[in-house]
């Protein structure tokens, strides 16, 4: 089904502060993310860290080599991030309905301010100004939760009452009174909107969750209505709902389409317009081709358009310059369905390439040689282009939290049928590890030749992981004739089951000596550095992003603590993975690690299993299971041990700025700045591409 943006990393750069690898051991890793040769010393001194609030720290990663691209593909990057940027308020929307009137109200009260900066309430303000402007709304980005302002309600209404009401996003004859007792409640109310994503099956996964796929609709009626759509005997089924809210009005269920036209018309019109220019300086006829077919999907609305774009897409594999751009991911959408905007700008790191050329290359052969039942495994592994990029611009589900992994297109057809494109974004690698620290290694694992061994492999068996992850991963496996999409069977549970049979691929040839001879690893030891990570991760270090007592429900979790979780489990008769407790103190630590591998094809075929057949019972009991309950003792004593390293779980980015050399109305150059102040960009986004209109 859909393939993941690894919303943050495996391992050494994981944003739970792990440490960064040993450059030493790495001997020419150096240039799987940055070619030195292209490195000025000033990019050598950039300043990766800018500023820590609440769970969160703030980074900066630079575009090396950019001054040495020509004027053309300058120009293009331009056109293309200014599309990017375009499309930013949409996610906004999607997010929650009432998203954009909090944060212009957020905006026009720090524009407009005029009291004491330096007060406890207002660099309270602040802060939570700055979480919702990094969580795209007012719940968390990662766990979904409503987060508060730590300042009290009377001085957020007081800071409203003093702003400038031209600048608040006011109904027409409401003053500031009633503004106020309109606006704050949907802040400070904690039954109001709890939930941006609820994945508690227990409850209606659409009536309990705040994002804004649908409108007076039941999860019910919701799955009937594409339910009907649905035609499991097509080659070529479209992604039924990907770029659509679902509404009733006056009793009756409809499709609101995002298009030009449609919903979000003011903000896509201007993404078609920079990316028609972009087309005017496409690097050749593939790219031009994608690109064309990408606005005619914008302006048509029609899932049929947007396949056959990532059809052309998949087909443009010799560009330097590459962008994802539309609505992507369906992570957000608590059935699997609606696209969240999104845009990545990129350029490929020829250099560093290599290395997850040559996996994606031998594609054929890990699948032949996978545990997978023999009916479930390609017999043409199609296409995959597999490759390192810089990114230029990330916008809507890209940033401020990023992926480092992308594979797409997302459609099973298309894959299966074309191929698909996996890369890892190299400069955000490389970033997470310049601003990485080692305290979580010295914390939570066992002894001090396990610490060893991770500070010294862990770097690159970091990104062989996203590299298998990405490439071969996701492209693998196939389904059952007639079953249908994965999206459309596995519901709720598709894209955990799917992230962890992907992170299965990639964990069963880390212990593999094929990479050993295909020269992409220099030993065994660096896959025994990633189980080590990955159990202990999955098991304890991820639930510093929980609060005590609740469940797991973003998909990258549940699939890591699935994984991990059934692999102890599943290992306890043959003391596989030993769970030790010392000094008060838990660690997982592995005994076998070829046992280990082990579990994880079978666990891998039975996951391609449920995947190929369609078998939405035996995968949520998978999940429920293993990868959504945490055990409240570990929990507690997690997040103890981690408080006390002082370190902020989640990271994000602020983007850098291309600006265009004119000359006679014409671009002449373009040039990059790397802004420092979160606070300034985001302050700067919202008065240059707020384009959708407030809907109260």
């Amino acid at each position: 089904m859909k393939t993941t943006l690894l919303i943050l990393p495996i391992s050494a750069a994981l944003l739970l502060g792990a440490c960064k690898s040993n450059q030493s051991d790495l001997n020419g890793e150096t240039a799987i993310v940055k070619n030195d040769a292209t490195m000025t010393d000033t990019a050598k001194k950039f300043e990766y860290i800018s500023e820590q609030f609440s769970d969160l720290r703030i980074l900066r990663y630079e575009i090396p080599g950019f001054d040495l691209l020509s004027l053309q593909q300058k120009e293009l990057l331009y056109y293309l991030s200014e599309a990017a940027l375009c499309g930013r308020d949409i996610i906004w929307d999607q997010n929650y309905k009432f998203n954009l009137t909090i944060r212009k109200t957020i905006d026009a009260i720090i524009e407009n301010y005029k009291g004491d900066v330096n007060s406890d309430d207002y660099k309270k303000f602040i802060v939570y100004a700055k979480r919702v402007w990094f969580s795209r709304g007012i719940h968390h980005h990662y766990g979904s939760e409503k987060f508060f302002p730590e300042c009290s309600q009377e001085f957020f209404s007081q800071l409203i009452a003093s702003t400038d009401i031209s600048k608040l996003p006011m109904k027409a004859g409401e003053n500031i009174k009633v503004f106020s007792e309109r606006i704050l409640p949907l802040i400070y109310d904690p039954k109001i909107a709890p939930k941006k994503v609820s994945l508690d099956a227990s409850k209606d996964l659409l009536t309990s969750s705040a994002v804004n796929f649908y409108e007076g609709v039941n999860q019910k009626e919701a799955i009937d209505f594409y339910e009907k759509m649905s035609d499991k005997t097509s080659k070529t089924p479209v992604m039924h709902g990907l770029n659509s809210k679902l509404i009733k009005e006056n009793g009756v269920i409809i499709e609101k389409v995002w298009k030009v036209g449609g919903m979000y018309t003011q903000a896509i019109e201007k993404i078609v317009y920079w990316l028609e220019k972009s087309i005017t300086v496409a690097e050749n006829a593939e790219q031009k081709d994608a690109l064309v077919k990408l606005v005619v999907f914008y302006k048509s609305g029609s899932l049929k358009d947007f396949d056959d774009y990532n059809i052309a897409w998949v087909k443009d594999s010799k560009s330097a310059i590459d962008v994802v751009n539309g609505f992507i991911e369906v992570y957000e959408d608590p059935l699997g369905k609606k696209g969240t905007f999104e845009s990545v700008v990129s350029i490929k790191d020829f250099e560093a390439s290599k290395r997850i050329a040559t996996i994606g290359d031998n594609a054929q052969w890990f699948e032949d040689n996978s545990t997978l039942f023999p009916e479930h495994k390609k017999k043409n592994v199609k296409g995959i282009s597999a490759k390192v990029i810089n990114a230029v611009m990330e916008s809507g589900a890209s940033s401020p939290s990023t992926p480092i992994g992308i594979n797409l297109p997302n459609n099973e057809w298309i894959r299966e049928t074309h191929g698909s494109k996996s890369v890892n974004l190299g400069n955000i690698v490389e970033a997470y590890d310049k601003a990485a620290g080692g305290s979580v290694v010295n914390e939570f694992y066992y002894t001090d030749a396990i610490k060893k061994n991770v500070l010294a492999y862990a770097g690159l068996a970091d990104k062989l992981h996203t590299d298998m992850h990405e490439v071969i991963g996701h492209a693998s496996g196939q389904i059952e004739p007639g079953i249908g999409q994965p999206h459309e069977t596995l519901k709720n549970y598709a894209s955990s089951l799917e992230e962890g049979r992907a992170d299965l691929v990639a964990l069963y040839y880390l212990m593999d000596k094929k990479l050993v001879e295909l020269g992409v690893m220099p030993s065994l030891d660096y896959g025994k550095a990633s189980y080590d990570e990955y159990i202990t991760k999955g098991l304890m270090v991820q639930l510093s992003r929980l609060k005590l007592g609740d469940d797991i429900e973003e998909a990258h979790m549940r699939n890591r603590q699935m994984v991990a979780g059934w692999a102890f489990e599943k290992g306890k008769k043959e003391n596989v993975i030993e769970k030790k407790v010392e000094n008060g103190k838990t660690f997982f630590v592995i005994n076998d690690y070829l046992k280990l591998r082990v579990l994880f094809g079978e666990l891998l075929k039975e996951i391609q299993r449920i995947k190929s057949q369609g078998d939405y019972k035996a995968g949520k009991n998978l999940v429920e299971n293993y990868g959504v309950k945490v055990d409240p003792v570990i929990h507690k004593e997690v997040l103890e041990r981690y408080k006390k390293l002082s370190m902020a779980p989640y990271q994000g980015f602020i983007q850098p700025k291309l600006i265009p050399v004119m000359k006679d109305g014409k671009i002449t150059d373009v040039k990059v700045e790397y802004p420092k102040s979160f606070t300034d960009q985001m302050m700067e986004y919202g008065k240059t591409y707020s384009y959708l209109p407030v809907i109260n």
